[in-house]
């Protein structure tokens, strides 16, 4: 299996990005989660220009973040600056979205999305919509500051039955996070084969998750554990705080230990399920380093579903299940000691 990274944009990461390079990683992503993180489009073409050969990736945009034509020429002018590198990751935005205070936009509107995107980066023409009027768009001088000739790859982000369909109808790829069942991936994978017969193979699959190698003795819940994987769960309790009230259908699935760890996560961000501001107390720092005092809020249970935490044994073994289900590419999201994580991962995948 291959191995990538995925981290915030921030002054300073590329050379992080040069790192990965270094160290034989295939990818290097960035969020896109504006009012939380970097712009990934300023902190990629930097990256761009510190490396020769590592996949650059957005993971995820989404057409309600950008409209098509602004991220059409943000992916074609990566895709000069890094000719043939460049990963377009799209998604209904529930992340980016959701610490705006609303809410993701649809598998339909994600389609369209991506059609017009795989259009305009090819140097084809697609039909743009505003309001009531439609105009056909496509870049109207296709010169050194952007990039129609070499393809960009595109990746849908699928937890469920609709993205990968539209994943399948599109021939992109799929990039999942925290998904660690190899059945859930196999139906995944199952959807967009349906979606798309007659396709000769199938694009890449990734998967994105936090890593923790135990050394000899550790407790796998310790702090050193819960700190290196904590950001996932924290995200995870954030998710089910949010929707509580609009959408419970998710925290419902929750077991009792789970749920009183969302109620006590909002009790320490100073708000409730049903505050319509609820999202400047539940996101700030998301998918940052933990805190200290909300170690106890990282319960096991989710550590094990969320991340990859265990001796190197129990680990490659995990992998090897993924990759027998399909996955490609093992991204991590180092938070504690980035570059010490990347060089762990390159030596437990190498």
């Amino acid at each position: 299996m291959r191995a990538g990274v995925v981290v915030a944009a921030q002054p300073g990461v590329e050379d992080l990005a040069a790192q990965a390079e270094e160290l034989g990683l295939h990818s290097f992503w960035l969020n896109d989660t504006p009012m939380v993180h970097g712009d990934p489009f300023v902190a990629l073409a930097l990256c761009a220009k510190a490396t020769r050969r590592i996949k650059l990736g957005i993971g995820v945009t989404s057409p309600a973040l950008r409209s098509a034509p602004a991220a059409a020429s943000g992916f074609a002018s990566l895709n000069a600056l890094a000719p043939g590198r460049i990963i377009c990751g799209v998604g209904t935005g529930n992340t980016a979205r959701r610490t705006l205070g609303l809410p993701p936009t649809s598998a339909t509107a994600l389609e369209k999305f991506t059609a017009a995107l795989q259009d305009l980066c090819a140097g084809g023409s697609t039909a743009h919509r505003e309001g009531d009027r439609v105009r056909d768009i496509r870049f109207l001088h296709a010169g050194a500051q952007v990039n129609t000739t070499d393809p960009i790859e595109f990746v849908v982000a699928a937890l469920g039955p609709k993205a990968a369909a539209v994943a399948g109808r599109r021939g992109a790829g799929l990039i999942s996070f925290g998904l660690l069942d190899p059945a859930a991936w196999q139906a995944l994978h199952q959807v967009r084969r349906q979606a798309a017969p007659g396709t000769p193979h199938d694009p890449d699959s990734y998967l994105v998750t936090a890593l923790h190698v135990l050394a000899e003795g550790e407790d796998p819940h310790g702090d050193a554990a819960r700190d290196a994987t904590g950001h996932l769960v924290l995200s995870l309790l954030a998710y089910a705080a949010d929707t509580a009230a609009d959408t419970p259908a998710f925290a419902d699935q929750l077991g009792a230990a789970e749920r009183d760890a969302v109620r006590g996560l909002l009790d320490r961000r100073g708000t409730t399920a049903t505050a319509p501001d609820r999202h400047t107390r539940l996101y700030p720092n998301y998918l940052g380093r933990i805190a200290p005092g909300d170690r106890d809020l990282v319960l096991p249970a989710l550590m094990n579903t969320l991340a990859l935490v265990g001796t190197r044994a129990e680990l490659r073994t995990r992998i090897a299940a993924l990759a027998k289900a399909g996955i490609d590419e093992l991204l991590i999201q180092p938070v504690v000691d980035p570059p010490a994580e990347l060089a762990q991962l390159a030596e437990l995948l190498g």
